[in-house]
């Protein structure tokens, strides 16, 4: 099973320029979303964590189901005024616009190793948010690992740049 096959590609959305890539028919296909979760599993066994955090929105998804499947904690990066207080900010640019996410001062701790994953590796400028959101806890970061690459945007050289070790499943 070619896991690409179910990740089309959707012209001008959200805004003209960009090819967003639908996870819809992959989370909608047991066996694609399992073998999805398995692989990103065994990219998971080259960095030692102790929790994994999951982006919203997408993120949420494979983070959770990674989770679960590795019997870690998840930890939760949401968008502003999303959690309760006290939370810590950071702000970001994306590869079509600017955003903000937030984490809970109270997850984590300097004990703690993070894994972030999320669906799409496209600038790297979310996981450096998380990145940067996660150093605030007095956490570490492992590493980070993603569904797909974004090939052009050189989101993993940036991440690779700055000391954070990546890897995704696919590369588009």
């Amino acid at each position: 099973m070619r896991l690409e096959d179910f990740l089309p590609g959707v012209p001008d959305f959200p805004k003209p320029g960009i090819l967003f890539r639908d996870i819809s028919p992959l989370l909608a296909n047991t066996d694609a979303f399992a073998s999805a979760i398995q692989g990103m599993g065994q990219l998971s066994q080259a960095y030692p964590f102790t929790h994994i955090l999951g982006i919203e929105s997408r993120g949420f998804i494979f983070a959770a189901a990674l989770a679960n499947h590795l019997n870690k904690g998840l930890v939760l990066v949401r968008k502003p005024n999303k959690l309760p207080p006290e939370t810590h900010r950071e702000s970001y640019g994306l590869e079509y616009g600017n955003d903000a996410l937030e984490i809970s001062t109270n997850v984590l701790s300097a004990n703690d190793s993070v894994l972030v994953v999320d669906d799409v590796l496209a600038t790297g400028g979310t996981i450096m948010a998380a990145h940067q959101l996660i150093g605030r806890t007095g956490a570490k970061v492992s590493g980070a690992i993603c569904l797909l690459e974004i090939a052009g945007l050189l989101g993993a050289e940036r991440l690779r740049n700055a000391g954070v070790s990546n890897q995704c499943l696919l590369k588009m």
